[in-house]
């Protein structure tokens, strides 16, 4: 289940946000629910944050054996325009 991050739409009006959406809280909802459109605790308009997404980083690149391990398939140019499974 992702994180959804959520905010204030008046961080800055005391009167429009409580002090849990004023700072911004995070949430686990699963994808197919649509975002808050209100806070949970002051019913107050709460808008949702675009976050960054993590990704795993790959320090070195895959050899052919590795890629294949992965499940890749292999291609090797042999003419122009036609490639060989290896």
């Amino acid at each position: 289940m992702p994180i959804y991050e959520y905010v204030s739409e008046a961080p800055d009006d005391p009167e429009r946000s409580c002090r849990v959406c004023r700072k911004g809280f995070d949430l686990r909802r699963p994808v197919d629910r649509e975002a808050l459109v209100k806070c949970l605790i002051c019913k107050h308009p709460v808008r949702k944050l675009l976050s960054r997404v993590n990704s795993p980083r790959v320090a070195k690149p895959l050899s052919a054996s590795d890629a294949k391990k992965a499940g890749f398939t292999i291609l090797e140019k042999r003419d122009q325009g036609v490639y060989e499974k290896l």
